[in-house]
């Protein structure tokens, strides 16, 4: 069974010397849906538990960084950021909010005033803006990594997550669909982003001072036509706007940042070019995650998006796709995965092993439709495992 990812799959016919016959799934009574919510006051008493363990077991970590090259990459030092001044309507560094990391999780407590929205970077990145266009008026909330936006909605620390899963250029963000099976979190949106890269610089700075550039590889990919014109050095980082952050910090004057234009804004640098991307047709799709599901609906399009696992033999993937097909539902999204804590298995012949997969599918049903429901019941007849990660509206919005 090859590992493969296919974005945009359509639903194709079957040739007619196929005969498809229905599922047992698909007499079945129509039922309510039933969703199983979490006591809150279970889950805050969890949570504050796990904070207490975690501020004594870290209590012991210094946590002090340093900038260095890590196998060609630059890694910067957050603890240099703390004193560094900006200009953004005449206020410091201390206004920006101070990304969340794992040791420092419990130093963040929600006062219900406003929606917080945690994403993974800094000030300007392309993730705020997508957190700021799901929620509008919400307080984002930066984290160090994808793993501390998760653990931060789990532990009631802020309320939602808004986190990459694809880009058209760059495919999918394969660290954030491990996470989505490794953590409880649920899908309850999808929002779309236009990404636009900047070539940015400290004031007095031209492109012909430029040596060198940073960002985040992808980024750089992205731009890469027009920085090999240009012959800069790229080095990568953590993210684009910490590229910009870092260029400001230490007021470089051979080094230029790519970026998008409000981490321009943020830091105090200036754009000496706009759109040089590669392709104009650059989106980022983005996820909305919450502790709880929202309740499908069928008055508008919806998308649910769901991961299981099958076991080997011909054409076990065919019929697993099949169940969507016989009822005309189409996928737009298959992705495949390792089985981390069982990637190889031996073959019941004795010739081999081979590797066990998990696939994630994204397909255009609501779990209200009973089309959905039935397929989701035909597929766990032979699935080894199913989980539905999210019923969610679509984001049919113009980029």
């Amino acid at each position: 069974m090859a590992a493969s990812s296919v974005a945009r799959s359509a639903t194709t016919p079957f040739p007619l010397n196929v005969v498809s016959k229905p599922s047992q799934s698909d007499h079945f009574p129509k039922t309510a849906l039933n969703f199983d919510p979490r006591f809150k006051c279970c889950r805050i008493a969890l949570a504050l538990a796990s904070l207490r363990s975690d501020d004594n077991d870290r209590s012991s970590n210094g946590g002090h960084g340093h900038n260095h090259l890590v196998g060609g990459a630059l890694e910067l030092d957050s603890s240099a950021f703390e004193d560094f001044p900006y200009d953004v309507l005449s206020k410091d560094l201390h206004t920006l909010p101070r990304p969340l990391s794992s040791t420092h999780l419990s130093n963040s407590v929600s006062d219900g005033s406003r929606l917080r929205v945690a994403y993974q970077g800094v000030r300007g990145a392309y993730s705020e803006s997508a957190a700021e266009k799901a929620y509008p008026n919400c307080e984002a909330v930066p984290c160090e990594q994808f793993d501390t936006t998760f653990e931060a909605v789990e532990r009631w620390l802020v309320d939602r997550a808004v986190l990459p899963i694809e880009n058209s250029l760059g495919g999918s963000i394969h660290r954030n669909y491990d996470l989505l099976l490794r953590h409880r979190l649920h899908i309850v949106g999808e929002v779309k982003l236009a990404v636009r890269h900047c070539l940015l610089a400290n004031h007095g700075v031209e492109v012909e001072d430029l040596k060198r550039v940073l960002s985040h590889p992808q980024a750089l990919s992205q731009c890469e036509h027009t920085l090999t014109k240009l012959g800069l050095v790229r080095e990568a980082v953590d993210d684009t706007a910490g590229a910009a952050k870092h260029v400001a910090l230490h007021k470089l004057k051979d080094t230029g940042a790519v970026a998008g234009s409000a981490a321009a804004d943020i830091y105090g640098l200036t754009i000496l070019a706009q759109d040089i991307q590669d392709d104009c047709d650059n989106v980022t799709r983005f996820l909305m995650l919450a502790r709880e599901p929202i309740i499908p609906g069928t008055d508008r399009p919806f998308k649910t998006s769901i991961v299981f696992s099958l076991e080997e033999g011909p054409g076990v993937l065919f019929k697993a796709l099949a169940v969507f097909a016989l009822r005309q539902i189409n996928l737009t999204k298959i992705e495949s995965r390792p089985l981390r804590k069982q990637p190889l298995r031996a073959s019941d012949d004795n010739n081999g092993r081979y590797f066990d997969y998990l696939f994630y599918v994204d397909f255009e049903a609501s779990m209200a439709d009973q089309s959905a429901q039935n397929a989701l019941r035909h597929l766990k007849e032979f699935a080894t495992f199913l989980r539905v990660l999210g019923s969610y509206p679509m984001d049919r919005s113009m980029i």
